[in-house]
C-alpha cells in the first residue's frame, strides 16, 4: 500500500450501520451525488448564461445549444423521461427567443423564412373566375378567367342580384349624370361588391386611354386651316354647358369647323385624328363635367398635336401631359378669356409651341403614372384586385396572425415589409431597420430591391420607344396596398417620417404598392 497519501472518510460512512458490506457502503455516497447533480449542472447552466449575455450573441447561440447537449447527457441517467421532456420543451423556447433576432446579421434570413406562410390558394392551378362575357388580354400576372361555363363556383360575376359567396361586379365606361347606377355609392347600395368605371376612386378604374391605342408622341403638323378650332360634337342634348360654350367662343370672334350634327358648318367626312392635325386648337367638349370622365376627345387631341379646350372633368390637369398643354372651360362665363388665350398663342408661335413642348420631350411624370396603368387590361387589373382581397381575407387568419415580421437585436429591430409594383401580383421582401426608419430609407430600399433583381416596369412594352428610358428605375410613389388610384395619386402621403415609422409599427408585415416612370 502507497504510503504519505491520506485516505479521505466521508462524513456518513461512519454512520453506516456495521451490517452494510465494504461494497455496499462504497454505492452511498455515488447514489447521493448522483440525484444532487441535476441541480448542480442546472446552477452552472443558469451561470453560463448569465455570462454569455455579455459576449457576441451568435457565439451566444451555439454555447446555449452545447451546454443543452451537455446538460441532457450529464442528466439522462438519473432523470425520467418526462422530466426530460419538460425541459427541452423550456430549453427549445429560450433558443427560439435567441434565434428570433439576437443572431447578427441572421435577422432578414430569419424573416423570410418565419414570415413564408404559404397560402391556401394558388392562383397558377386555380385561377380566378368571373362570370360573363370573354375577356381577351395578353397575359396576367395571376391566374384569370372570364366565361360562362366553369366547373367551380365563380370568385365574381357582372350581374345583380347578388350570389352567395360570388362577388358581383359593375363595369361601365360611361359618365354618371346618365346612368346614375355608375355612381359609386348608389353602385354600392344597389348590391355590387365592387365598381369599374372611369373614376379613379373605383375599385378598378377603366379609363379611355391605352398607350397601344393612342400615339400621343406622334409628330406635330403643320397648321393649314384657317379655322382656329375644329368641333366633333353629334349629341345635341348634352347635361352640360358644351353647346354654350362653342357659342360663346364664336361670339368670341373665334372660328370653328363644326363637322359633327351640332352646330354643323363642315359638310365633308374626315379622319377625326387626321383633320385635327391641321387646327392650332381642338374642342374637347364631353358630354358631362364628371371627375375623371375624360374621353377619346382629348385623348385623339393629344395625339394629333392640337391643344386640347376642354369642357368636362373639373379635375381635367390631372391628365394633362404638362401644366399649359389644355384650356380649360370650367364655366361658361369662363370662354370670354379663353378666346383671348387662344389668339393670344395662335399669333405667337413661341408661346403656341411653349405649350406644345410636351411631344418634343415627353409628358410628365404625373401623367405617365396615371395613364401607365392602362399598360395592364382592366380585365387583368380586376383579377389582381380580386385576388389581392381573397389572401388578405387569409392573412386574418391564426396561421398569418403568427408570422414575426420583425426581428430584434439588441437595440436594433428589422421590419419585415413587402412592396410589388401597380400591375404586379405577387410582392417582394423589404427589410427596414429601427435606427433609420424614414420615408426616404424605405424609398432607397424599394429601388435597391427592385435593381437587384433587374426589374421590368409593366408599361416597358407598353409606351412608345421614345418613353421608355433606359434601365434605370424612377420612383415615382409607394403607397400602402388598397388605396384607390386616386388616394394613391394625388391624396395619400406619409406626414413625415414619424407617421410612416408609427405605420410600419402598427402594421406587422405591411404590404405596400409602388409606381415607376
Amino acid at each position: 500500500m502507497a504510503t504519505g497519501i491520506p485516505i479521505q472518510r466521508f462524513p456518513w460512512a461512519d454512520e453506516a450501520p456495521s451490517s452494510i458490506g465494504s461494497s455496499s457502503i462504497s454505492n452511498v455516497p455515488n447514489k447521493k451525488w448522483r440525484n444532487w447533480l441535476p441541480l448542480f449542472v442546472a446552477l452552472v447552466f443558469i451561470a453560463e448564461i448569465s455570462f454569455l449575455s455579455k459576449i457576441d450573441m451568435a457565439e451566444k447561440a451555439n454555447l446555449v445549444n452545447s451546454w443543452a447537449d451537455s446538460f441532457y447527457q450529464f442528466t439522462t441517467s438519473s432523470r425520467s423521461t418526462t422530466e426530460l421532456a419538460v425541459d427541452e420543451a423550456e430549453l427549445g423556447v429560450l433558443v427560439s427567443e435567441v434565434d428570433q433576432g439576437l443572431v447578427p446579421g441572421g435577422c432578414e434570413e430569419w424573416l423570410e423564412r418565419e414570415d413564408s406562410v404559404v397560402f391556401s390558394r394558388d392562383f397558377d392551378k386555380e385561377p380566378i373566375l368571373v362570370h360573363g362575357r370573354e375577356q381577351t388580354f395578353n397575359s396576367c400576372p395571376v391566374g384569370c378567367k372570364f366565361g360562362t361555363n366553369f366547373n367551380k363556383k365563380s370568385d365574381a360575376a357582372f350581374r345583380l342580384p347578388r350570389q352567395a359567396g360570388i362577388a358581383s361586379v359593375l363595369q361601365s365606361m360611361e359618365s354618371a349624370q346618365y346612368y346614375a347606377e355608375n355612381n359609386i355609392t348608389l353602385a354600392r347600395r344597389r348590391g355590387y361588391d365592387f365598381v369599374m368605371t372611369t373614376s379613379l376612386s373605383s375599385d378598378v378604374p377603366v379609363g379611355y386611354f391605352s398607350w397601344a391605342e393612342y400615339d400621343i408622341m406622334a409628330p406635330v403638323q403643320p397648321k393649314t386651316e384657317n379655322a382656329l378650332a375644329a368641333a366633333f360634337i353629334s349629341n345635341c342634348g348634352a347635361r352640360n354647358f358644351r353647346l354654350q360654350a362653342l357659342e360663346a367662343l364664336e361670339r368670341a370672334n373665334i372660328r370653328i369647323d363644326s363637322y359633327g350634327s351640332c352646330h354643323h358648318n363642315k359638310a365633308e367626312r374626315v379622319d377625326k385624328v387626321e383633320a385635327l392635325k391641321r387646327y392650332k386648337f381642338s374642342l374637347a367638349f364631353e358630354n358631362s363635367n364628371e371627375e375623371d370622365y375624360v374621353t377619346e376627345k382629348f385623348f385623339q387631341s393629344l395625339v394629333a398635336g392640337s391643344i386640347p379646350v376642354v369642357v368636362g372633368a373639373p379635375n381635367i390637369q390631372d391628365f394633362a401631359p404638362s401644366p399649359t398643354s389644355v384650356l380649360h372651360i370650367k364655366e361658361l362665363k369662363d370662354a370670354v378669356s379663353v378666346a383671348k388665350t387662344m389668339k393670344y398663342l395662335a399669333e405667337n408661335p413661341v408661346a403656341y409651341n411653349e405649350s406644345l413642348r410636351w411631344k418634343f420631350e415627353g409628358p410628365s411624370d404625373t401623367f405617365k403614372a396615371l395613364v401607365d396603368m392602362a399598360a395592364v387590361h382592366s380585365s387583368c387589373r380586376l383579377c389582381i384586385f380580386l385576388a389581392t382581397r381573397i389572401r388578405e381575407k387569409e392573412e386574418r387568419s391564426p396561421k398569418f396572425m403568427k408570422r414575426p415580421c420583425k426581428c430584434t437585436r439588441g437595440t436594433e429591430t428589422v421590419y419585415h415589409v413587402y412592396v410589388r409594383e401597380r400591375g404586379r401580383f405577387e410582392m417582394d421582401s423589404i427589410f427596414l431597420r429601427s435606427n433609420d426608419l424614414s420615408l426616404q430609407a424605405f424609398e432607397s430600399a424599394v429601388l435597391a430591391k427592385f435593381k437587384s433583381v433587374k426589374h421590368v416596369p409593366v408599361w416597358k412594352e407598353e409606351r412608345p420607344q421614345v418613353l421608355r428610358g433606359g434601365d434605370e428605375l424612377k420612383l415615382h410613389k409607394v403607397y400602402p396596398v388598397g388605396l384607390t388610384q386616386r388616394q394613391a395619386l394625388y391624396s395619400f402621403r406619409f406626414n413625415g417620417d414619424t407617421e410612416f415609422k408609427n405605420y410600419i409599427e402598427s402594421h406587422p408585415c405591411a404590404r405596400f404598392e409602388a409606381i415607376f416612370v
